[in-house]
Formats: C-alpha cells, sequence, structure tokens
C-alpha cells in the first residue's frame, strides 16, 4: 500500500491553549480520520480525568466521524519519570501510565504511548535501565491485559540518558519482549541522533515500527514542515519503500508561537506533505 494522506492523524498538539472543541472542529474540517490525543491540561489531564469524562470525550469525538488512534500522556514538562530513583516519583508514574491505559479503553484508543524516562546523571546507567524497563514491562503488561497496545517513543538527550537512538531502543524492546510494545519513529529525535528512517527500520525491524511523529527541525525543535531544515521527501520516500501503513503525526511544538493559532501551521505541514 502506498504512504498516503489519510495516515495523517489529527492531534491537540499546540492546541492546549484554545478549546477541546476547537481543535476537533478543525480535525474534522482538515479530512482528518484518526486522532493522536495529548494527555495535558486542560483538554485530557489524566490524574484528574474520570471514566466518565473520556466517554463524554470520546462522543463528541465520534459525532464529528472521528476516532481516537493513540493516547499520549505528557511525560516531559509534567513530573513523570518511571525512571527516577526517587520511589514515589516512579510509583506516582507508571499509577499515571495504568490509569493512562483504562481511559485509553474509555475513549476507544489503540495506542498508548511511553517514555524511557530518566536516571540520575551521576549514577550507574544500568541502575536506571532496569528501573526504565521493570516500569515499562508492568505498564505494558497492565494494558495488554486491557487489550491496549503500547509504543516506546525514544527522548534526545538532553530529555532522556537513556533511550536516544533506535539501537537503544531495540535494546529495551528486546529486553521487555512484549508483543504489545512496538516502536515510535519521531523524525526529530532521529536526526538529533544522526539517523535515517532506513537506521531505524533495520534497527528495530519493520513490525515494530508503529508509529510515526513526522515533524521538521533543526535538527531539533518539532516544528511545523517548512519551518525547519529535514529531508522531508527522503523520509516520505523511505518510508512507503518500507511499506509503513500505520499512522503519522505532526507533533507542533516549536517555541510556543504555534499554540497562539496552530490551524495555519497545521495546514502548512499538510501542503508541504502533499501526500495524495
Amino acid at each position: 500500500m502506498a504512504l498516503s494522506s489519510r495516515q495523517i492523524t489529527g492531534s491537540n498538539f499546540a492546541y492546549q491553549h484554545l478549546p477541546f472543541d476547537t481543535f476537533l472542529d478543525d480535525a474534522a474540517d482538515l479530512g482528518r480520520e484518526k486522532l493522536e490525543l495529548w494527555g495535558i491540561a486542560p483538554h485530557l489531564h489524566i490524574p484528574r480525568l474520570r471514566d466518565a469524562d473520556a466517554r463524554s470525550i470520546r462522543r463528541s469525538i465520534e459525532a464529528r466521524g472521528l476516532s481516537v488512534y493513540c493516547l499520549t500522556p505528557e511525560q516531559v514538562t509534567y513530573p513523570v519519570n518511571v525512571a527516577s530513583p526517587v520511589a514515589w516519583l516512579r510509583a506516582e508514574s507508571i499509577a499515571l501510565f495504568r490509569r493512562a491505559a483504562e481511559l485509553c479503553v474509555e475513549l476507544g484508543a489503540e495506542l498508548l504511548l511511553l517514555t524511557p524516562g530518566r536516571g540520575y546523571e551521576n549514577e550507574a546507567t544500568g541502575a536506571a535501565w532496569r528501573r526504565s524497563a521493570d516500569a515499562i514491562g508492568e505498564i505494558t503488561a497492565y494494558a495488554g491485559a486491557l487489550g491496549v497496545e503500547c509504543v516506546l517513543e525514544p527522548l534526545q538527550r538532553v530529555e532522556s540518558n537513556l533511550v536516544n537512538d533506535s539501537r537503544t531502543l531495540a535494546a529495551m524492546l528486546d529486553e521487555i519482549g512484549a508483543a504489545n510494545l512496538g516502536a515510535v519513529l519521531d523524525t526529530v529525535t532521529m536526526a538529533v541522533a544522526g539517523e535515517n528512517v532506513d537506521d531505524a527500520f533495520e534497527a528495530l525491524g519493520g513490525d515494530r515500527v508503529r508509529h510515526v511523529h513526522l515533524i521538521d527541525g533543526r535538527p531539533a525543535g518539532h516544528l511545523a514542515w517548512g519551518d525547519g531544515e529535514l529531508p522531508l521527501d527522503e523520509y516520505l520516500s523511505a518510508l512507503d519503500r518500507r511499506g509503513y501503513d500505520r499512522w503519522m503525526t505532526f507533533e507542533l511544538f516549536g517555541d510556543g508561537t504555534y499554540a497562539r493559532d496552530p490551524r495555519p501551521a497545521v495546514e502548512q505541514c499538510h501542503a508541504r506533505v502533499g501526500l495524495a
């Protein structure tokens, strides 16, 4: 199957300063089918979201002909760290993801996105790696019992000292060994690590790449396509050649200015990607 624009999700990344319904209206108007939902206040703050709230959100989504593909709890700017040496922080982080898996069921989301966390910079990496692997394994097992698939996203070195490229991501997936745990390919993290799409597929195996954050950068920045310098055509050609048939999200952050009026940035991404 050739890569198509149908595989682009709508996402509330950059919509956090607007009502959630504004995001949904834009996503429907721009022809999206699937959504990646960013679990951040005020839209979907996981610790405060009740089952009834999630079901109400799902009804609003489905009333527009949309459905949820992935739930991505905020886990970089929030105090969330599954590899933390601080017991309460790690325990609360695991509890947050377990709750997020339950909310995936209520929202109808197929995927729950996880990140590896980080250890102290002055401790042995092995100890933090163990905490991360054990926590992700626990979360993945809990999600699996609920029928939810998980995906693990590597982070840039400034965000994590554990999983920063496809090699370490593959090692973490191998160690956990859960069939319902796959990988996210994030084009910015990939570029910062000096890798390309083929490097990621060769390290991970194509069947383990189950979601893509398709985003521009210099090479960092999470920018709208056209505002950075990453080789979009090369990435799309490689994903097509590798037979990637799942979903892709524009994870727009930038310097925060996209959040003032996100729709033009989303439309710019659609125009640049230009898939049929």
